[in-house]
């Protein structure tokens, strides 16, 4: 096991440590195997609490996961759509959204690996919002319009949530990992979009019922 593997696992809830102690090896190689190229040390812990803990996670918990997990599904598709529609994004762009797209992927992966069994599929999707966008992945302006909302979407969205993740330490931290990324990815759209990569000193968070009304266009 490397040292950031151990480092992530010591700030576990020790009810998850005592349970993979005499396995953890074992069980650490093996979903390396699985996942592949996904194998991070959260997506390794994800698996981890959902094998420790399997049906018990709180319904609170497993709520705000399914919220996030919902968000995420849409940041994925809109990225793996925007990098295959042919010369949407400029040459001197393509790495970096390719970059947020993967960091996309495995977030996916980590809330599915979380969930287990309850974890929801892609739902399906109209990233054109009913025609209102009706150019999304034909006009760079439109994509990168969108690309910053669902980032400022998703960073509001993870704040807000935070208080309801408070009582599994494990889960909390990679979601706070997530929130500061994804606040990575908006400012550099903000930036490839000649914007300001904030609005000032302090960032508010979003309901659930807003951070989904906002969402809901985007869900077919």
């Amino acid at each position: 096991m490397t040292l950031n593997q151990n480092t992530l696992l010591a700030g576990v809830d020790p009810e998850i440590t005592e349970r993979l102690v005499a396995n953890r090896r074992e069980f650490f190689r093996s979903s390396a195997l699985k996942l592949g190229a996904l194998a991070s040390a959260p997506l390794l812990l994800a698996a981890a609490s959902q094998q420790a803990f399997g049906q018990d996670l709180p319904a609170e918990i497993t709520d705000v996961l399914l919220f996030a997990l919902t968000l995420e599904h849409v940041e994925d598709a809109f990225y793996r759509s925007g990098l295959e529609a042919k010369g949407l994004i400029p040459k001197q762009y393509v790495g970096i959204f390719n970059q947020i797209g993967k960091h996309e992927a495995e977030h996916v992966a980590f809330l599915t690996a979380a969930l287990g069994p309850k974890a929801i599929k892609r739902p399906k999707l109209d990233l054109t919002a009913g025609g209102k966008y009706a150019d999304a992945l034909t006009n760079f302006d439109t994509y990168l319009t969108l690309s910053q909302t669902f980032e400022d979407l998703g960073v509001a969205a993870y704040k807000g949530q935070a208080g309801n993740l408070i009582s599994k330490d494990d889960i909390l931290t990679a979601a706070l990992q997530i929130h500061s990324v994804e606040a990575r990815h908006a400012a550099i759209v903000r930036r490839i979009g000649g914007k300001k990569s904030w609005d000032g000193a302090f960032d508010e968070p979003m309901s659930k019922d807003d951070v989904l009304a906002a969402a809901t266009p985007f869900l077919a």
